[in-house]
């Protein structure tokens, strides 16, 4: 399977807030995080998969800024499991995420997904 999300890549970790609720301190995503996730769904196919796969993630990002790769990859499975796409990113599921890497793209920002059955 094969898609693409034409949405700007994002992180959770690097604008994380922390809140106050009943005395408690809570980190929840910042709001930019937040906007990404719910741009990101018109363009994920709902197939839960339930099986090991390999994730194959090129990120196409707007600037030469450095990115953290396993934050990127943390981002967007969080965004497949919250869709439908897989029904977990724990090794089981989500077993590799060769050919992963983060290009320049100023005028096609966005995320090439390609997710393939691995064998066990």
């Amino acid at each position: 399977m094969e898609f693409f999300i034409p949405v700007i890549p994002r992180t959770k970790k690097n604008s994380s807030r922390i809140v106050r609720s009943k005395g408690r301190y809570f980190v929840i995503p910042s709001a930019a995080y937040k906007k990404f996730e719910k741009e990101c769904e018109p363009h994920i196919p709902h197939s839960n998969i339930d099986y090991p796969v390999n994730v194959q993630a090129i990120y196409h990002m707007p600037t030469r800024h450095r990115v953290d790769l396993v934050n990127l990859h943390e981002a967007l499975c969080d965004v497949l499991v919250k869709y439908g796409c897989i029904t977990d990113d724990n090794c089981n599921i989500v077993a590799t995420m060769d050919g992963s890497k983060v290009v320049y793209d100023k005028v096609n920002p966005g995320i090439e997904v390609k997710i393939e059955g691995r064998n066990k």
